[in-house]
């Protein structure tokens, strides 16, 4: 899209105002969107204004911002954006668009084009000497099947030739527009085919009368002489093709082939249900448990924590996480799968953490993956030295993996491993 601005001062009137009957008008127009969306009247209001002087001044969009509290720069946005408006002046008695969309294209639209260069300007969006003809070429417009067409102000006029538009701009200019028809300019009935009717011109009173004489054509009699009617195979398309054999075998499908549709749904949803029970994958912080709508309508509305809690060892409660609501974390990776790890919540609240450092506390930020916020969150669980994550074992690693919502990360990031590797001594290692 080409960089649209607004016409030159030189051209720009002083002042806007609405006629009587349009600003009555644009009143009743604002006043049907809800209080606080009354900007939404900026398009409509734009429009009318262009219908009163034939395009979009400066002044205007600034009395229209003025008439909706609307920063000057979001009229302008819209004015700009849209090429509907026009931002310099057109021909007082005809602007002319040309489709030159691909059919208009294929039917002869360049051909209009030379027309309007012709008789208006060589240039388009410049008027011609008097000041009383305009033309531009525009996408479509919407009738490709009467193509070529142009429109006028709010009118189009189908079907045109080169002599037939000379015609028509010939009628604006000497102000006798009310001469021409708009619509197809080659006696078409809107957009029916020239010839007549094609297909489905025969007399089909036969077929419809028989519903009174017996059943229809290709029913059968039912119970009482009632027709009934075979189930639509529309939807079930009668193929041969290989990939849609019953017989093949696929993942996820009943074992048997060709076991009835309902029977494979049942199957599906066995594995579904499967798929979501604890030990078929690991996702750390997320407690087993529902996530109904509930907890998710009372956490999109702020409410704050949720309702639901889970049952922590060590006598503490803490409220249902619905994944993909949480802020704390900046980690978005997936978690480890079943076989990468321990697949159920420790028991009990492991042994080993402190109430205070043994002597000096240690730099766990050491370890990769561990920064300044994770390193206070497990001091305050009682982890100080390298010794401590050194000398996990499962149940341990669980309970800190849970209990901080890492979704496996103590796993995947091997603090274990590279806290061995630290506290013997060596340095980080570089593949950490």
């Amino acid at each position: 899209m080409s960089v649209r601005r607004l016409a030159e001062d030189s051209v720009q009137p002083a002042a806007f105002a609405f006629h009587p009957e349009n600003a009555e008008w644009a009143e009743a127009t604002i006043r049907k969107y809800p209080e606080g969306r009354q900007q939404s009247a900026v398009i409509p209001l734009l429009m009318r204004a262009q219908e009163q002087d034939g395009w979009v001044t400066r002044a205007a969009i600034e009395s229209i911002a003025q008439m909706l509290s609307m920063p000057l720069i979001r009229v302008l946005e819209v004015a700009t954006f849209y090429t509907q408006f026009q931002l310099k002046p057109v021909g007082t008695r005809a602007h002319v668009q040309v489709c030159g969309t691909t059919p208009c294209m294929l039917r002869g639209s360049d051909a209009l084009k030379a027309v309007c260069r012709k008789h208006i300007h060589e240039e388009q969006f410049h008027l011609n000497a008097s000041g009383t003809l305009s033309w531009e070429e525009v996408e479509c417009l919407g009738a490709c099947v009467n193509a070529p067409m142009v429109a006028i102000f709010q009118d189009t006029y189908e079907d045109l030739t080169a002599e037939r538009l000379e015609e028509i701009i010939t009628l604006f200019d000497a102000g006798k527009a009310d001469e021409v028809t708009p619509g197809p300019q080659n006696g078409r009935h809107l957009s029916a085919p020239l010839g007549g009717l094609t297909s489905l011109t025969g007399d089909y009173d036969d077929l419809t009368s028989k519903s009174s004489a017996g059943p229809a054509q290709g029913a059968s009699a039912g119970a009482g002489g009632a027709a009934s009617t075979p189930p639509s195979q529309a939807g079930r398309p009668d193929t041969h093709a290989p990939e849609t054999d019953p017989t093949i075998d696929a993942p996820g499908k009943a074992r048997n082939g060709n076991v009835a549709q309902p029977a494979e749904r049942e199957t599906s949803d066995e594995l579904t249900e499967a798929g979501s029970r604890p030990g078929s994958g690991q996702t750390g912080g997320t407690y087993q448990g529902p996530t109904g709508a509930a907890d998710k309508e009372e956490a999109s509305s702020g409410g704050g924590s949720h309702t639901g809690a889970d049952a922590v060892p060590g006598g503490q409660a803490r409220p249902t996480l619905v994944e993909g609501l949480r802020t704390d974390t900046s980690d978005v990776t997936a978690g480890p799968v079943a076989t990468d790890g321990p697949s159920q919540m420790a028991a009990e609240r492991p042994e080993g953490l402190l109430d205070a450092p043994d002597g000096p506390a240690d730099d766990l930020k050491q370890i990769a993956g561990i920064g300044p916020v994770i390193e206070a969150k497990l001091n305050e669980l009682g982890v100080y030295h390298l010794r401590q994550i050194a000398a996990w074992r499962e149940a341990e690693l669980l309970w800190i993996d849970n209990h901080l919502n890492f979704r496996g990360r103590a796993l995947r990031e091997k603090w274990i491993d590279q806290a061995k590797t630290l506290s013997a001594g060596t340095s980080r290692p570089a593949d950490a």
